[in-house]
């Protein structure tokens, strides 16, 4: 039988502490991610895991909600979606370029090379769901802002009449190269940005800039299993690159509303139940709510409070479709004790302290009794009515 591989800490992976800041988690992944990178490390296969490994941890631990759950849970908390899900070493490219900001790093492995030409940056927008529609899926509208090329100058950033100018820094090419002992280094036009072209007469609509940022909306399908803090690729609707390669994506952030009823935990869900002490004692069969609606439930005779019986199946799809299982319904008995009893429940639950030989507190005392029993206490009384029998009796 095959073993499985045990997932290392992430920290672990990092090499950062438990306590570590939002920067040296991302100065920590970016050191390794140089190191390991697959161009640096071509046929590398170790490499290539630990840059994946890298990415992987840096994905959690530099979001503050999925590193509360990581921290709270380890590793099981992304058992049912909502974690990291890199296929390939593009992905990563793609996810994560923009963190090294450009220069060397970015020029040399920010997507381009033998992988094609770079994407264009990505948008963020947000979207909060109900837990059901995160649990079925659902078809929403997404509201966003990107940049579009320009009207006025048909993209060119020049005004009429004008036109882009070769860049006399890089001659053309966008890129100028430096040369540091045997290793030349290639780096962006600082005076072009790599365009190759520079702009003296700007279009007035974009300043020179070639695009304007304009209002989106597009409607997406989200999957079934959805959980807060998940993010959802849409690609190609992010922002244009300048250089003619393909777009960038859009990252919907999830967030998922508080339930009246249920509590989320991964792919489970917890349902607190109250029930009567009677019905912890003999047993019964009551309703508890489920996705589906309202499901009979046997409590067993004895059941004692806080515990948990589980209904397998009926908590939240993974997100990764069908395959990947489905979560449980965790229903916790909670047994309520009431405040107030009427004559009859008193009569009987006396009955059942008598029965256990328990002692219980005595009936409650009318205010005029208390305050009598407080200045003549029962042994005072008994002794002054002794002492009139033995009178009575001596006459």
């Amino acid at each position: 039988m095959p073993t499985m591989t045990k997932k290392r800490d992430y920290y672990e992976v990092l090499g950062v502490g438990r306590g570590a800041s939002e920067k040296e988690i991302a100065d920590a992944y970016r050191k390794l991610a140089l190191a390991c990178h697959p161009d640096r490390n071509p046929g590398d296969a170790e490499a290539e895991t630990k840059f994946k490994e890298a990415a992987e941890a840096f994905e959690v631990l530099s979001d503050s909600q999925k590193r509360a759950r990581y921290d709270r849970h380890g590793h099981a908390a992304f058992e049912g979606g909502g974690g990291p899900s890199f296929s390939s070493a593009q992905d990563i490219f793609e996810a994560f370029g923009d963190i090294f900001g450009g220069g060397v790093f970015g020029d040399l492995f920010g997507g381009g090379g033998r992988r094609g030409a770079r994407r264009g940056a990505p948008v963020d927008c947000e979207i909060t769901l109900e837990l059901l529609e995160a649990a079925r899926g659902v078809s929403k509208t997404i509201r966003f802002r990107r940049h579009e090329s320009c009207d006025t100058c048909g993209g060119s950033g020049a005004s009429e009449g004008s036109s882009p100018e070769r860049c006399s820094y890089c001659g053309g090419a966008g890129q100028v190269r430096q040369r540091a002992g045997i290793i030349t280094l290639q780096q962006t036009c600082p005076a072009c940005h790599g365009a190759g072209t520079t702009i003296s007469d700007p279009c007035k609509d974009c300043r020179g800039e070639a695009y304007v940022l304009r209002p989106v909306e597009k409607e997406i399908r989200i999957p079934a299993g959805v959980d807060e803090g998940q993010v959802l690729r849409v690609p190609g609707e992010g922002e244009p690159n300048p250089d003619g390669g393909p777009r960038g994506d859009c990252r919907v952030h999830i967030h998922v509303r508080e339930h009246p009823l249920f509590q989320r935990q991964g792919p489970h869900l917890i349902c607190q139940l109250p029930i009567t002490f009677s019905q912890a004692a003999l047993g019964a069969v009551v309703e508890v709510p489920t996705l589906d609606g309202r499901e009979e439930l046997k409590i067993a005779r004895g059941t004692q409070p806080g515990e948990l019986i589980r209904l397998r199946g009926r908590g939240m799809p993974s997100p990764h479709g069908r395959g990947h299982g489905v979560g449980d319904l965790i229903v916790e008995v909670h047994v309520e004790v009431p405040k107030r009893v009427s004559g009859e429940q008193e009569e009987l639950l006396r009955k059942l302290a008598e029965a256990e030989h328990k002692d219980v507190s005595p009936r409650r005392k009318s205010f005029f009794q208390c305050l009598r029993d407080y200045f003549i206490p029962d042994d005072d009384a008994g002794e002054s009515h002794g002492e009139r029998d033995d009178d009575k009796s001596e006459d």
